[in-house]
C-alpha cells in the first residue's frame, strides 16, 4: 500500500466533511441547510485542493486512500 504524504488540511477537512455528513444521516437533523453548505462547501475544497495537481496527488488511488485513511479514523472513534 502506498502511504501518501497528505497536507494537515486536507485531511482534517476530510474528516469534517464525514462528520457532516454523518450529522445529515440522521433523522430530521437540526440546521440541515447550514449542514447541506458546509457540505457542498467542504467538497468543492476537497475536490479543489492544489495538492492533488502534485505529482504526489495526481492518481485518483491518492483519493480513495484519502477517504480510506478518514475512515480509519472514524471506525477507531467509534470503538
Amino acid at each position: 500500500m502506498h502511504r501518501y504524504p497528505f497536507p494537515d488540511d486536507l485531511i482534517a477537512a476530510q474528516r469534517e466533511w464525514h462528520a457532516i455528513y454523518r450529522a445529515l444521516a440522521v433523522a430530521r437533523p437540526g440546521r440541515a441547510t447550514q449542514l447541506r453548505r458546509r457540505l457542498l462547501h467542504l467538497s468543492v475544497r476537497i475536490h479543489w485542493y492544489p495538492w492533488w495537481s502534485t505529482s504526489a496527488g495526481w492518481s485518483p488511488a491518492a483519493r480513495v486512500e484519502l477517504r480510506r485513511l478518514t475512515a480509519a479514523d472514524r471506525r477507531a472513534e467509534a470503538a
